[in-house]
């Protein structure tokens, strides 16, 4: 493993430049000086105290993190380090979810939720699993693969998306078990959203969904706006288009063929479809790299 010394200075640096992920690559035993200063997080923030204890300042509270816990950043708020112990050791990361969002689907809609939960969830807590989340660090490291390291970047996201599942999970069981106000709606929209991403390339109504979740339609549109700001039908349509942009990125199919597999009646529909909301026709977002 890099020396931390060098591993800190290159996280002090992908955090100067606001980068995809800034990572520790595993322990280390200062923080980067964008900490110190004050810092405005601009992703999701993990730091997994290992050793020792810090202090800091997340929007207008004060708290303490020590070994075996986890501090979660939410995303746009003030965060800053107040003071440390001398044997004090973490691992730290910050990363973007627009990255792997092609490959994320509606989760990312649960991931935003559950960051901008607090004050409803605590900044610090014990998950138990500190050790994996230190892995997931570890392996995604410090440096950036080249876009034409098509294997690297690939197997970046792929841990990206690993870690992110995981997050979900802990926040899941952190918040269904407490006794916050929203819970029963949250509870809903992530069964909704887990539905839509196993359905939602032949089912497409708000009917269909409010069904398998035993709810009136009018009452499940309510929550999905209330929840995330967007309808039922808006996440179903985004969730096509993310696979419609994905397919015409990284495979050789026709709009014919991605049309049927989208289940659409012909490729006019499908083009009509993906140029409202896109602005751009199929072929022409194929093209646009060229």
């Amino acid at each position: 493993m890099e020396n931390a010394a060098i591993r800190l200075e290159r996280l002090q640096k992908s955090l100067t430049g606001q980068s995809d992920v800034c990572s520790s690559g595993g322990p280390v035993r200062d923080f980067p000086e964008s900490f110190r200063k004050g810092f405005r997080n601009f992703g999701i923030g993990l730091i997994v105290c290992t050793q020792g204890e810090f202090r800091f300042s997340l929007a207008s509270g004060a708290y303490t993190a020590a070994a075996g816990e986890t501090v979660f950043i939410p995303e746009d708020t003030p965060f800053r380090i107040t003071g440390q112990s001398e044997d004090m050791e973490v691992s730290i990361l910050i990363y973007k979810v627009q990255p792997i969002k092609d490959i994320l689907g509606n989760l990312v809609y649960s991931v935003h939720l559950y960051s901008r939960m607090s004050p409803d969830l605590p900044c610090v807590w014990k998950t138990g699993d500190e050790e994996d989340i230190i892995t997931y660090m570890t392996l995604i490291g410090t440096d950036t693969p080249s876009d034409d390291n098509l294997f690297a970047v690939y197997e970046r996201k792929l841990l990206l998306l690993s870690l992110t599942y995981r997050l979900c999970a802990i926040f899941q069981r952190k918040y269904l078990s407490g006794q916050t106000a929203n819970v029963r709606q949250t509870e809903i929209f992530l069964r909704l959203i887990q539905f839509i991403d196993r359905y939602y390339t032949s089912q497409r109504g708000v009917e269909f969904y409010a069904d398998k979740l035993c709810l009136s339609p009018k009452y499940l549109s309510g929550v999905s706006k209330a929840v995330c700001g967007y309808t039922v039908q808006e996440l179903v349509f985004k969730a096509i288009t993310r696979r419609s942009m994905s397919l015409l990125d990284s495979t050789n199919k026709t709009v014919l063929e991605i049309s049927e597999e989208l289940n659409f009646p012909n490729p006019s529909s499908f083009g009509t479809f993906f140029r409202k909301q896109t602005g751009l026709s199929p072929q022409k977002y194929r093209e646009r790299k060229k």
